[in-house]
């Protein structure tokens, strides 16, 4: 199965103007069954950006890639709250990924599926799932702690700028970004921080449309992933549409 991952950013800044930004590119572990390396390899990630971007006077950041989790997962819930009780998951499904083809099931109904019976269960804080020690440790970077925490105030891109049904999902992000014979969904996200707005972005094919290549790569199409796009603005700078 070839990988790959497209995604494009765009800034109006004219010649005389100087801004700065941090740029962070990420491509997790694709193994469902290891979420507590999926974890890990975003909180490293996640800790780097913002130590950087301290280093470098607080400048906003951008994190884009294939995070390799889907939008009703335990992992984006981290991303974009901050914060994660790690004992309340499985780590088997922690990115919400399921490894079967997904010919005859619609989309929408396995999304909903999984956050039922995987994450955002109304019951869920009383469950408590065993982690091993080396577990933890790639996890957390601590074998004696449950609880995950990052610094950045992260907002999904597309989330900020409403789209079609066709291409979107109830939670507003794109139906799917990545196409082959184990999955159908999406994975690849552009993450900023609150000192950017996204200006639009670029939508990507409707499932129906997906269907007809029966799985990416393709002749037409050398990657099992489709381009996430937008255009960004500072926030102090954009005056709206």
């Amino acid at each position: 199965m070839a990988s790959g991952l497209n995604f494009s950013l765009s800034f109006g800044i004219t010649p005389t103007q100087s801004r700065k930004l941090l740029v962070g590119n990420i491509h997790a572990l694709y193994n469902p069954k290891r979420g507590d390396i999926k974890l890990g390899q975003v909180r490293l990630f996640l800790e780097k950006a913002y130590k950087l971007s301290q280093e470098w006077g607080s400048i906003p950041v951008i994190l884009a890639g294939d995070f390799n989790c889907i939008p009703q997962s335990a992992m984006y819930q981290f991303i974009q709250s901050s914060e994660l009780n790690i004992q309340l998951h499985d780590r088997r499904w922690i990115s919400g990924q399921l490894e079967y083809p997904l010919e005859g099931r619609e989309i929408r109904a396995q999304y909903k599926d999984i956050a039922r019976r995987h994450v955002w269960m109304p019951n869920s804080r009383h469950l408590r799932f065993t982690w091993s020690y080396e577990e933890l440790l790639l996890a957390t970077g601590n074998a004696w702690t449950t609880c995950l925490h990052h610094k950045l105030k992260l907002c999904s891109a597309y989330l900020g700028i409403p789209g079609s049904h066709e291409t979107r999902d109830s939670h507003g992000e794109p139906v799917a970004t990545s196409y082959h014979s184990k999955f159908m969904g999406t994975v690849d996200y552009i993450w900023h921080t609150t000192e950017l707005v996204p200006v639009r972005v670029l939508e990507t094919l409707p499932v129906d449309k997906l269907r007809r290549y029966e799985g990416l790569p393709s002749k037409r199409w050398g990657s099992d992933h489709l381009a996430v796009v937008c255009e960004l603005a500072f926030a102090d700078d954009h005056k709206g549409p």
